[in-house]
């Protein structure tokens, strides 16, 4: 894993603030502004609906749809690296259902992670709702900047694995520290893979932690 660089606060809010700058104000439905709620992104994501019919023609249009929210995205992170003078290249692809923007390959980079990938996080969110603005449909990319995240993917999945076997081997239950709805949702899926144990989200966040424990 990447060895994160801690930033002062000052300097993480500017960076941030010059994330925000890059896009106009996000798209409202019905007066609200549509946000991704951590029900949807601790385990119960609300994919879209499967296409029963099977129309090709859906199926590829959502396609097109995806590929179109990873080219908006990949304009606006160019133009935050632009604006704060970073170098790097940017990756765009559709894995899952979702549009997938990484961005490698910077010296500077490690400073748009942040601690335990915080500012990772917010400049998710701001690149979603860039993309929503220009769609009108809420935006589940993902966003991965000098593979903090698949790094940090591959971490928790062991974490979800040997607490499972923990539990299996006499603990009747676990609780994780705190992490965000990203670590959480790894964590669900690693367990899963498992018989005899399972886990739950418990606490509000920032506190909200991952509970394994056996099945009865």
């Amino acid at each position: 894993m990447p060895e994160t660089v801690q930033e002062s606060g000052a300097e993480q809010d500017s960076i941030e603030e010059t994330a925000e700058q890059t896009a106009d104000q996000p798209a409202v439905a019905d007066g609200e502004v549509i946000v991704e709620s951590d029900a949807v992104a601790d385990g119960a994501e609300d994919d879209a609906d499967d296409n029963e019919d099977g129309d090709d023609r859906a199926a590829g249009s959502n396609e097109d749809l995806l590929v179109k929210e990873g080219d908006i995205a990949g304009d606006y992170l160019e133009r935050l690296l632009d604006l704060v003078d970073y170098d790097g290249d940017i990756d765009l692809d559709v894995e899952a259902g979702r549009a997938i923007v990484s961005i490698d390959g910077g010296d500077d980079l490690e400073k748009l992670v942040g601690p335990r990938g915080n500012v990772l996080e917010a400049l998710q969110e701001l690149t979603r709702l860039a993309v929503q603005q220009e769609t009108g449909a809420r935006s589940r990319l993902m966003l991965d900047v000098a593979g903090w995240r698949a790094d940090r993917r591959q971490e928790l999945r062991d974490l979800g694995r040997a607490t499972a076997e923990r539990v299996l081997g006499g603990d009747e239950r676990v609780r994780l520290q705190p992490m965000t709805p990203f670590e959480r949702k790894v964590v669900h899926d690693a367990v899963a893979s498992f018989d005899g144990v399972h886990s739950e989200s418990e606490g509000e966040d920032p506190r909200r932690r991952v509970v394994v424990f056996r099945q009865s």
